[in-house]
């Protein structure tokens, strides 16, 4: 019988039409050790492989192993977003914060 954990990475990875292989090749983990942590009541994974499983899911570790929600909030995947963002090179996050501010100035222009 899989584990909460098992059954959130079968559901986000179809619903982000993932094979197996994929998230094994986005995570750094095998296709039979993803296998097994869907199907079955996993021992307890390291901290490592939840963390590099939910970044290739664009969710958090935290999600992945709470219990209650079924279903990512705004705010887990906001939380996933800006822990990718800070795992940038600096040159990287240059350009990104310089489109977001084209961007705002964009939508504060056409508001006026």
């Amino acid at each position: 019988m899989p584990s909460t954990l098992g059954r959130k990475l079968r559901k986000l990875r179809e619903q982000q039409k993932l094979s197996l292989e994929q998230l094994a090749m986005l995570s750094g983990s095998s296709k039979s050790y993803l296998w097994n942590l869907e199907n079955f009541e996993s021992s307890n994974p390291s901290v490592e492989k939840v963390d590099k499983i939910a970044t290739a899911l664009k969710v958090t570790s935290e999600f992945l192993l709470n219990g209650s929600a079924t279903t990512p909030d705004q705010g887990v995947i906001d939380e996933a977003f800006f822990r990718k963002y800070k795992s940038l090179r600096e040159a990287d996050k240059k350009r990104v914060r310089q489109i977001v501010d084209a961007w705002t100035e964009d939508n504060t222009a056409t508001d006026n």
